[in-house]
């Protein structure tokens, strides 16, 4: 098989775990889970120059920073710098506008996901590449554990050799259709991550969203390299009404495909998916920083400085991140980026 190019989707508004997370410096830039940073993990888990070519990285200029820090000491790659914000389809069109060749084999991979399981996760990535060498466009469908009713769904129809068509694809589900998917067993959870050769994502894109594929186009060709950075032009590229890859691709194409495959992944979406992420002592409290839990279940702590204290608490986060503390039940964490001091950074 082809070497996979590996595309990193980087950004973020930094509202979800706000106050740790900031728009200056979003999760993807932060060690959430363990040691390394949520981007750091994400390149490393595509550092096998058997099967990955060396990655590609979309960020916008905000970001652009922290992806030269941290990229630098793991691997040599390429960064194309968003002129705008323009959603998931022109950013992965700017890339597979730049691949090396017009029909490499890429893996779009979001950089602020956690996966527990590196090999899953690479056994999943070969299987979806072979998969995209024939044309298809393929989703990761990833084990679902539990009704969420925060990710969109998949259902697997006819099998292929390595994964199956893709039947439908469903917006977010209510919580007794969450619970009905789970119990049917021929559903997915739809994580973001993506195989396809750039040819056929292209060509895709500009069946179903000319406008935006032609933009994408013209903005590269008139874009500008630095180095190992490429400087898309930003007039034809601010003219592109944005859109997701699922809306203006994956729920048109003819050629779905989907890979099955648990990993232990979470999109870390809130503060009650880090806790989930996160290992946890025998009431399930999970801690970082100064804290003294009394008689708490399930307590997550995140603390830069001052001792946290708290007794008879289950369920609940509480953040202390510089001057800003956040004290929210677990249920309430969707919230968190409705908040004043989330939304007007």
């Amino acid at each position: 098989m082809r070497l996979i190019y590996p595309v990193i989707l980087c950004g973020g508004s930094g509202t979800r775990l706000w106050p740790r997370s900031r728009k200056a410096l979003p999760k993807p830039f932060l060690p959430l889970v363990g040691e390394r940073t949520l981007f750091e993990a994400t390149v490393r888990r595509t550092i096998d120059p058997e099967f990955f070519a060396s990655p590609t990285v979309v960020t916008g200029a905000a970001h652009l920073a922290h992806v030269r820090d941290q990229l630098a000491p793991i691997c040599a790659g390429t960064t194309i710098v968003e002129p705008s914000a323009k959603n998931t389809a022109p950013a992965i069109a700017l890339a597979a506008q730049s691949m090396p060749r017009p029909d490499a084999l890429m893996l779009v991979c979001p950089s602020d996901h956690y996966i527990a399981d590196v090999s899953a996760f690479q056994d999943a990535a070969k299987r979806a590449a072979a998969l995209a060498e024939q044309g298809h466009m393929v989703a990761f469908g990833i084990a679902a554990t539990a009704p969420e009713t925060g990710f969109g769904y998949i259902r697997k129809g006819a099998a292929l050799e390595g994964g199956y068509e893709v039947e439908r694809f469903v917006e977010k589900p209510d919580l007794e259709t969450a619970i009905a998917f789970l119990a049917d067993g021929n559903y997915s959870w739809n994580g973001g991550i993506f195989a396809f050769r750039a040819d056929a994502f292209l060509a895709e894109l500009a069946a179903h969203r000319p406008a935006m594929a032609e933009a994408v186009r013209v903005s590269v060709d008139q874009g500008e390299t630095r180095g190992a950075e490429l400087y898309p032009a930003a007039e034809p590229f601010a003219a592109i009404e944005g859109d997701s890859i699922d809306y203006a691709v994956m729920e048109n194409t003819q050629r779905a495909a989907v890979v099955p495959v648990s990993m232990g992944w979470s999109d870390i979406g809130n503060w009650q998916a880090l806790r989930e992420a996160r290992a946890g002592d025998a009431q399930g409290n999970r801690v970082r920083g100064r804290a003294e839990l009394v008689d708490c279940k399930r307590v997550l702590v995140e603390t830069d400085g001052p001792r946290v204290s708290a007794i008879g608490l289950e369920d609940v986060a509480i953040v202390v991140d510089g001057d800003e503390v956040l004290v929210t039940t677990m249920a309430g964490t969707q919230k968190v980026g409705k908040l004043d001091g989330a939304a007007n950074q």
